[in-house]
């Protein structure tokens, strides 16, 4: 249930309560029951699953300055901004200085929306989200489409540096692209003419989903429909019915350019019968797509119609930021960062539980960058400016730290780098740290360093081909050169010291399976914090020294990314 505002006060009058005391299980300066506590009270039903727009966010916003501001640490925002009262219409509650403003739009598919396709004399009328989702992101009151032919465009990739073109000239305008997850190499066998082009089974950011939209809209489709499996995605078709309930974007001047009219995914076996239907193989295309000369490939006389209404508004939502001034190399940043919100009320689960609580996803990374702070802003302060962001609507893709890069208020040459932690585990210690993205840049000799004063070791991410280096709020500074290092427990089960590696896999597998986006990402009071106060400790160990320094971690020759940071080398000091 969703608490009154009284109860929401006495949540937050218990979390600025926070005990100052460190348990034997804390990590060196972090503290594990700080952390467990922060992550009880933004979890709780008085936050509502912390959706932008939602009266959550401000709770959330309120809750999350309040502590920022206990904790000695100056605004870090934009300093004219959001002056309002917090939740409570408290005008105490100034925010003036510590957030970002992120202009959203947010988007609502109408009741008894009309999806179908046909094929001949077939058709079927598909429901959602338990068929299909599909959804705008472009302002219009309705979307009709009616009978628009359907192409498979393979993996939906252009990579000219890779000698890779899916879509061989081919104009989408007023057709719909069936595209396939992951990247060409990802079930690429020996023959194959994706072989190795795009790292094995290693997701590269064209098997992004988002890629994907944004390149149909390039090539003027219509519309853009993903084929939905498992092992391509990382996540099962619950999960992506539990984020169809409304979606996100920032602000743009001219939406069409980064999206087709309609986006959304097909379960695999609707996709197959779709196929079968037009006369065509679903697993001879896949194997088809992943030779060098493939090209599109019509689906006979198969169509999609849609008719639905679109409620849109413009909400703003909100990066918290906030600073601890440098002393002798101010406008040099070591920037910290997580993302607060999470999927606010949906659907009951099975116990009637509505609220998508966040509590792992990410309650944890945002503990993780308060008790950060906390341990900065005690401790001497260091040569470089230290950065504390917790950014919106990462749960919208990457919104928040997207806008942020596009209109960064620190700058993106001068950041030295990025630390982001997203779903830390809350079962125990363990033997090992697992690198999402490794082979990446400098960051990581730093952590296999800092993971050694633990007496633990670094573990490459087991999971590549779930691409996790592209689906958390680092990537958007990524793309401006900034070196990043990602924390997350999903990239493979950890070995933990009761259980092993078995037991690791056990709850990421579980995790993923039960509980990713949906309300039993809770905290309970079994949480064990131990080994997340670890991996937060490993970054205070990275971050404290390359605030105290003047050392620039670069990326490594092979990534993507070096060639930016390059172009801003003589920029540095």
């Amino acid at each position: 249930m969703v608490r009154t505002a009284a109860a929401w006060a006495a949540a937050l009058a218990l979390a600025l309560q926070i005990s100052g005391a460190a348990r034997a299980e804390d990590a060196g300066p972090i503290s594990a029951a700080r952390m467990n506590e922060t992550v009880r009270v933004i979890a709780s039903d008085a936050f509502e699953g912390r959706a932008p727009g939602t009266p959550g966010e401000a709770r959330t916003v309120d809750y999350l300055i309040q502590r920022f501001k206990a904790l000695g640490l100056e605004p870090g925002g934009d300093p004219e901004g959001d002056s309002g009262g917090d939740a409570r219409g408290d005008p105490r509650g100034d925010r003036r200085g510590w957030t970002q403003a992120v202009p959203l739009l947010r988007f609502q598919v109408g009741d008894d929306p009309s999806l179908s396709l046909s094929a001949g004399d077939w058709t079927a009328r598909l429901s959602l989200p338990d068929d299909i989702t599909a959804w705008t992101l472009q302002p219009v009151d309705r979307v009709r489409i009616d009978h628009a032919p359907l192409v498979f465009v393979g993996y939906g990739v252009t990579a000219p540096e890779r000698g890779w073109d899916d879509f061989k000239g081919l104009d989408l305008k007023g057709k719909i692209a069936v595209i396939l997850i992951n990247d060409p190499d990802f079930e690429a066998k020996p023959g194959d003419g994706a072989y190795g082009r795009f790292g094995g089974p290693s997701e590269t950011y064209y098997g992004r989903w988002i890629y994907k939209f944004e390149e149909a809209a390039r090539r003027g489709a219509l519309g853009a429909l993903i084929i939905h499996e498992g092992p391509g995605a990382g996540y099962g078709w619950s999960t992506v019915q539990a984020s169809s309930a409304a979606s996100y974007d920032i602000v743009r001047a001219d939406p069409g350019k980064a999206h087709p009219l309609v986006q959304g995914w097909l379960r695999r076996d609707v996709a197959a019968d779709l196929f079968r239907r037009a006369g065509l193989d679903l697993e001879q295309l896949k194997v088809a797509a992943r030779g060098v000369d493939f090209r599109p490939v019509p689906l006979g006389d198969a169509t999609f119609s849609a008719d639905f209404t679109v409620a849109h508004q413009q909400i703003e939502s909100r990066n918290l930021i906030a600073k601890l001034t440098g002393t002798r190399r101010a406008a040099e940043t070591v920037m910290f960062g997580a993302h607060w919100d999470a999927f606010g009320v949906g659907a009951p689960d099975a116990s009637g539980d509505r609220i998508r609580h966040g509590a792992a996803d990410d309650g944890t990374g945002v503990a993780g960058v308060l008790e950060l702070a906390r341990v900065f802003a005690a401790g001497p302060r260091p040569a470089r400016t230290t950065v504390f962001a917790l950014w919106t609507a990462e749960e919208r893709g990457l919104l928040g730290s997207e806008w942020y890069a596009a209109h960064p208020i620190y700058d993106p040459t001068l950041t030295v780098a990025n630390f982001t932690m997203d779903t830390l585990q809350p079962v125990g210690l363990s033997h090992d740290v697992v690198l999402v993205g490794a082979g990446q840049n400098d960051l990581e000799g730093l952590l296999a360093r800092a993971a050694a004063t633990q007496g633990r070791v670094v573990t490459p991410d087991a999971r590549p081909e779930r691409g996790l280096f592209y689906r958390a709020d680092h990537f958007p500074l990524a793309k401006l050169g900034v070196p990043t290092l990602l924390l997350m427990s999903l990239g493979g089960g950890p070995d933990f010291v009761a259980g092993g590696r078995a037991a690791g896999d056990r709850w990421v597998t579980d995790f993923t399976a039960r509980c990713y986006h949906q309300p039993c990402d809770r905290w309970t009071p079994d949480w064990n914090l131990a080994g997340a106060a670890q991996d937060v400790g490993l970054i205070y160990l990275m971050g404290r020294d390359l605030a105290a320094s003047g050392a620039w971690p670069d990326w490594s020759p092979a990534s993507e990314f070096r060639r930016i940071r390059d172009a801003s080398a003589a920029k540095r000091p």
